[in-house]
């Protein structure tokens, strides 16, 4: 009863995410950064990997500063670096930790890019690029890839698509 109680728990919390993501993707940032921070504040630096992953994954692209999408780039990366494919598969079945690399890296490269640190970009483009065996072959996949070798072509990575 209890473990039915906590992924309950679990389970609102990634919905509450989901909710604040919408109303990012539905235009209104502010609204949507004042909830990732509430959740942020209720999660906690040490909190579930998972939540903690997601929420800074998508707080990211709330924000207008590129070093305040970097800092939680960099939160999203440390919290993947702790979740365990156990933890993923109680979200949902289909996931895999490997998964998330290619599209954290490629963030972190983007963030680099905006900051004026090519070289950094370079890195992380490079794990992107090697962590992509782990993406399906289907339209999130792909669009990764894509973003992968339009990013390298603007900083001269010189990679290739697949």
């Amino acid at each position: 009863m209890t473990e039915q109680q906590e992924q309950t728990a679990e389970d609102a919390m990634m919905t509450r995410i989901g909710q604040a993501v919408m109303l990012h993707h539905g235009g209104d940032r502010e609204e949507a950064q004042g909830r990732f921070l509430g959740l942020w504040g209720e999660i906690g630096e040490d909190g579930d990997p998972l939540h903690r992953c997601t929420l800074a994954h998508y707080m990211a692209d709330t924000q207008e500063d590129p070093s305040a999408e970097l800092a939680w780039d960099l939160r999203a990366l440390s919290a993947a670096d702790e979740l365990t494919d156990a933890r993923l598969h109680e979200h949902h079945r289909s996931l895999a930790v490997r998964g998330f690399y290619p599209s954290l890296h490629l963030n972190l490269a983007a963030d680099y890019l905006k900051l004026g640190r090519p070289e950094a970009a370079r890195s992380h483009l490079r794990r992107a690029r090697g962590a992509v065996g782990a993406l399906e072959d289907d339209g999130y996949g792909d669009g990764i890839k894509a973003a992968i070798a339009r990013l390298e072509r603007e900083v001269g990575e010189g990679g290739e698509e697949g």
